[in-house]
C-alpha cells in the first residue's frame, strides 16, 4: 500500500514538473472533486434524494451525532443509546437499518466490512468538515463498498475552498454536554496550495445513567491544484470512550426509573464504572484528479483505514471452561468459576482504491468506475482481572481469531439527453466479494469461505419541462450476509439478499415554493430477519425469508409566505409487509421451540407514517427562529405485528434561535440556543423483544431505549 501511494506521488510530481516547463504561469481555475461525482446522483437523475449544502449542515450541527443532523430529511428515523444524540446513535431510512445503508466518505467506503454497520461515533464531529451530504433513498446509484439496500449517504469534504479563515465554536448544554471545535483554512497559497485543519472535543454525561461519552477527533487536508489536476491528502482520526448504554430497560423500569442503566451491575455493590467501549479509527486518503480535456477527466484514490479498540465489561460467576481454562485447585477445594473483567478486542486494517473515468460531451455523461478493497480483522479476548487471579495466566487470550474480506466492483453509468425534455439513465454494476472467517468467539470450529458475484443493473428515464420534472426508475441490489449471519449451523448457511426497487417521482420548483412526490415499491427476496430461531450454540440468528416488501409515497416541500416566514415539511406513508412469516418461540416446558405461522405481518421498525416539518421566521435582521417537528408512527419490535411488542408513536418539537452578524468585515459572530423536546414527551425510539414459554403461558419481555425529555444546547462561534 505504501509503495502504491509513493508511486502515485512520484508520477504526479513528474507530471507536474513537465507541465511546469511548458506553462510558467498556469491558470488557477480550480477542479472540483471528481471522486464525488462518480457516486452521487445528478440533479436530474431519476433517484429519490436529498442534498444538504455546507450552510445547511452548519445550522443543524449544534453538537449531536450525524444521524440527528439528518433527522428532518424524508423517511429518516434516529435513535440514541445515551438518549441525547451523543455517543452511539442509530439511523434508519424507510425502515432500513444502518447495516443496509451504504456510507461513503469522499467516495471511499465507510461501512464496517464484517457487520456492515456504520459506527459514526468513531468519527466525532465529522460534520464540521463536511462541505455537502447527499442522502439517496432506495437502491440509488452504484457506489463503492457495502451494498446499498435501502439508502446511501455520501459525505464530501473535498470541495476547493480558497477563502482564508479561522473558526472557533463552543457549545454547552444539558447533561454537561460540551462541544469545542477549532477549524482553520489557509486559503490559496502560492496560487496552488491549500491547507485545512480541524480539532474537535465532545463530551457528555448522557441522559441515561452512566452513559458518558468522551470523543476527540482531528481532520487535516493538504491539496495541490491547478487548472488541469489536483492532488489531495486527507488524514483524520477519531477516538471515543463511551460508557455502555446498549442493554435497554424493561417496561417496569421504564415506568419507574427510565434513566436506569443495567450495564456493570453484575459487579457486587456499586456498578462497575469502566464498562466502556474504547476505539480509535484513523483514515488516510490520497486523491489524484486529472482533466485531460474539456470532455474527459479521471480520478484515482488510495485509502487506508486503521481501527483498534476494545469493549471492557465485568462478568460475574464465569465458568473457567467457557474460557478454555482448567478448574483451579486450592488445597482440598476445586474452584470452577470466577468473577472477572474482560476486554473484547478488534484490530483491523481496511485499505484499497477507488477510481473513475468521466466523459461529458453535449448530451452525454458517461462514468466508468469502481473500487477494490481488502479488510483484515483480528478478534481476540483478554482477561485483565479475575477474583481468582491465580487461575488465569498472564496476558491470557481465550480466543484469537481473524477474518479477511476482499471486495471488488466496477460500474458504468450513462446519462443520455435525448432531446430538450427527455433523458435516460443506465447504471450497470458488477461486484465480487470473497469472505473468509476463521471461527467465532463462541464457536471457533466454524470456518467460513464464501465467494459471491453480484450483477446490479439500474435504469431510468426522466422528463423535464420548464420548472417541473417527472421520472421513473428500476434498480436491483444484492447483498451478502454479515458476520453474525454465518454463526449458525453450517447446513443452514445464509443466502444473499436481493432487492428490486421501483421509483416514480414528480417535482416542481417555483420562485417561492417547491415540492416533490415520490412513490416506491421495494420487493425483497431472501431478506435476513430475526425469527426467534436459534442456532447450534443457542443464539438467535437472522433467517432468510422468501418474500417481503415496502410500498409507499414520500411527499416534501416548502413555501415562502413572505420575506419573513417559510414553511417546510415532509411526509412518508408506507406499507411494509412480510409474507408467510414463521416465528420460533422458546418453550422451556417442552425443551423445544414452538412454531407459529403468520400470513402477513409488518416488517419490524417500519412505521407506516413518518413526517417532519416546521416553520422558519426571520425575526429581525441577522436572526431567525426555527421550529422543527418530528412524528414517527407506531412500529413493531419484531415481525409478528403483535401490539404487545410495539414502540408507541411519538411527536417531538424542537425550537432553535440563530443569530449571525459580520462586524466591520473583520469577524463573523454566530450564536444559537436550541431547546429539544419542548413538551418533554417521554418517548422511546428503539428497543428489542423476546418471548418464551416457562411454566405455562407465553411471556413477552420488551426492552427499551428511552430518549431525553426537555433539554437544551447553546453555542457561540467566531470566524476571523
Amino acid at each position: 500500500m505504501k509503495k502504491l501511494m509513493l508511486s502515485l506521488v512520484i508520477i504526479v510530481l513528474i507530471n507536474q514538473l513537465s507541465y511546469g516547463q511548458s506553462n510558467k504561469n498556469p491558470d488557477t481555475t480550480l477542479l472540483q472533486p471528481v471522486e464525488i461525482n462518480s457516486v452521487r446522483a445528478t440533479e436530474n437523475s431519476p433517484i429519490a434524494k436529498t442534498s444538504l449544502n455546507k450552510k445547511e449542515i452548519e445550522k443543524n450541527n449544534v453538537g449531536y451525532d450525524l444521524p440527528f443532523i439528518l433527522n428532518q430529511t424524508p423517511s429518516v428515523q434516529v435513535s440514541s443509546d445515551a438518549g441525547n444524540g451523543i455517543g452511539y446513535t442509530g439511523i434508519r431510512i424507510r425502515g432500513t437499518d444502518a447495516s443496509r445503508i451504504n456510507i461513503t466518505l469522499n467516495g471511499i467506503p465507510y461501512n464496517d466490512a464484517e457487520s456492515q454497520g456504520t459506527f459514526l461515533v468513531n468519527l466525532p464531529d465529522f460534520a464540521s468538515s463536511a462541505n455537502s451530504i447527499q442522502i439517496q433513498r432506495g437502491v440509488g446509484t452504484s457506489t463503492n463498498g457495502a451494498g446499498a439496500f435501502g439508502g446511501s449517504i455520501n459525505i464530501n469534504t473535498n470541495d476547493i475552498d480558497t477563502k482564508k479563515y479561522l473558526t472557533v465554536n463552543h457549545s454547552y448544554g444539558s447533561y454537561h454536554s460540551m462541544k469545542n471545535t477549532l477549524i482553520g483554512n489557509s486559503g490559496l497559497l502560492n496560487h496552488h496550495f491549500i491547507l485545512t485543519g480541524r480539532l474537535s472535543n465532545i463530551s457528555s454525561n448522557g441522559y441515561i445513567d452512566r452513559s458518558q461519552s468522551k470523543l476527540q477527533s482531528f481532520f487535516t487536508s493538504a491539496v495541490y491544484v491547478d487548472h488541469l489536476q489536483s492532488l489531495r491528502l486527507n488524514i483524520f482520526s477519531g477516538k471515543e470512550k463511551t460508557h455502555a448504554a446498549w442493554f435497554g430497560i424493561n417496561q417496569a423500569t421504564l415506568d419507574t426509573n427510565r434513566t436506569y442503566n443495567p450495564a456493570g451491575t453484575e459487579k457486587p455493590g456499586f456498578p462497575y464504572e469502566n464498562e466502556t467501549d474504547n476505539y480509535t479509527q484513523t483514515h488516510y486518503q490520497l486523491f489524484y484528479n486529472r482533466k485531460i480535456n474539456n470532455q474527459i477527466k479521471y480520478n484515482v484514490t488510495l485509502f487506508l483505514t486503521k481501527g483498534k479498540g476494545y469493549f471492557e465489561q465485568y462478568k460475574a460467576n464465569q465458568s473457567f471452561a467457557d474460557y478454555n481454562l482448567s478448574d483451579y485447585i486450592s488445597g482440598n477445594d476445586t474452584i470452577h468459576s470466577s468473577d472477572l473483567i474482560r476486554d473484547l478486542w478488534l484490530d483491523n486494517d481496511f485499505f484499497g482504491s477507488t477510481f473513475s473515468l468521466q466523459y461529458n460531451k453535449k448530451n452525454t455523461d458517461l462514468i466508468i468506475g469502481g473500487s477494490g478493497n481488502n479488510y483484515n480483522g483480528k478478534h481476540f479476548g483478554e482477561i485483565v482481572h479475575a477474583s481468582v487471579q491465580e487461575a488465569v495466566p498472564a496476558n491470557f487470550r481465550w480466543y484469537n481469531l481473524n477474518a479477511n474480506k476482499k471486495d471488488f466492483s466496477g460500474y458504468v453509468k450513462w446519462n443520455q439527453k435525448i432531446n430538450t425534455h427527455w433523458q435516460t439513465f443506465t447504471d450497470l454494476q458488477v461486484r465480487n466479494v470473497h469472505y473468509v472467517i476463521n471461527g467465532f468467539q463462541k464457536n471457533p470450529s466454524i470456518i467460513v469461505d464464501k465467494n459471491y458475484t453480484f450483477f446490479n443493473p439500474k435504469a431510468g428515464i426522466s422528463y423535464a419541462k420548464r420548472n417541473w420534472q417527472a421520472y421513473f426508475s428500476y434498480a436491483k441490489a444484492t447483498k451478502e450476509p454479515n458476520r453474525d449471519d454465518f454463526e449458525t449451523n453450517v447446513n443452514e448457511s445464509p443466502r444473499p439478499e436481493k432487492l428490486h426497487d421501483i421509483e416514480l417521482g414528480y417535482k416542481q420548483q417555483n420562485k417561492k415554493s417547491n415540492w416533490e412526490c415520490n412513490m416506491f415499491y421495494m420487493l425483497y427476496k431472501n431478506q435476513l430477519v430475526l425469527t426467534g430461531k436459534v442456532n447450534n450454540v443457542y443464539a438467535y440468528t437472522r433467517t432468510n425469508i422468501p418474500n417481503s416488501f415496502r410500498m409507499g409515497i414520500e411527499l416534501q416541500g416548502n413555501i415562502s409566505l413572505n420575506k419573513h416566514i417559510n414553511l417546510f415539511g415532509n411526509l412518508t406513508l408506507s406499507s411494509n409487509k412480510v409474507k408467510n412469516f414463521t416465528e420460533y418461540v422458546d418453550n422451556y416446558d417442552s425443551s423445544r421451540q414452538d412454531i407459529i405461522h403468520y400470513t402477513s405481518t409488518d416488517i419490524s421498525f417500519s412505521p407506516s407514517v413518518m413526517g417532519a416539518g416546521g416553520i422558519k421566521i426571520n425575526l429581525f435582521k441577522n436572526s431567525e427562529l426555527v421550529c422543527n417537528s418530528k412524528y414517527v408512527g407506531k412500529q413493531y419490535l419484531d415481525n409478528t405485528s403483535n401490539n404487545d411488542r410495539m414502540l408507541k408513536d411519538y411527536f417531538v418539537e424542537d425550537i432553535r434561535f440563530n443569530f449571525e452578524k459580520t462586524f466591520h468585515k473583520t469577524f463573523t459572530l454566530k450564536a444559537f440556543v436550541q431547546a429539544n423536546n419542548i413538551f418533554s414527551r417521554k418517548y422511546v425510539s428503539n428497543g428489542y423483544t423476546f418471548s418464551y414459554i416457562y411454566g405455562g403461558p407465553l411471556t413477552t419481555e420488551n426492552y427499551y431505549f428511552p430518549m431525553a425529555t426537555f433539554n437544551m444546547m447553546a453555542g457561540i462561534g467566531l470566524t476571523f
